[in-house]
């Protein structure tokens, strides 16, 4: 896993599942992914009206972009979350539990007024480091 956990004692435990910092190593390769919705392999949006359903999406997305560039979810270094309702932080929080698990990643979460589609709840984009292996794969 090329990345780390930064914890500062000056520092408040996270109130979410997130790093206060996350510290990867220089060699290999970064990849950079598009803000993921809960849009389907199908075109449609999964989970309307459901947080939880479509951070799921969101994450399974994740999951497809970072693999097709040859690495998995505990290469994701940061994500930057884009929440429709602020309230939904606890129910986010407990699905990103489910996908990463060997370490979370440094995390921005903010509230919008507007998606492209007014059926999304949430988007992600995020952050990964590839080495070794993982990076000559792609």
């Amino acid at each position: 896993m090329p990345k780390s956990q930064v914890v500062s004692e000056k520092l408040a435990e996270p109130n979410g599942h997130f790093a206060q910092a996350t510290s990867a190593s220089a060699a290999g390769r970064i990849v950079f992914i598009s803000g993921m919705t809960a849009r389907n392999a199908e075109g449609g949006v999964t989970g309307v009206g459901d947080i939880s359903a479509q951070t799921h999406q969101v994450c399974q997305n994740l999951q497809a972009a970072v693999e097709a560039a040859g690495g998995t979810l505990d290469d994701i270094a940061r994500v930057d979350v884009y929440v429709r309702n602020m309230e939904d932080f606890d129910a986010i929080h407990a699905v990103r539990r489910e996908y990463f698990r060997n370490g979370a990643p440094a995390s921005t979460m903010v509230e919008v007024s507007k998606f492209v589609n007014k059926d999304y709840l949430i988007e992600i984009n995020a952050i990964a480091v590839l080495i070794g292996d993982e990076a000559a794969q792609a």
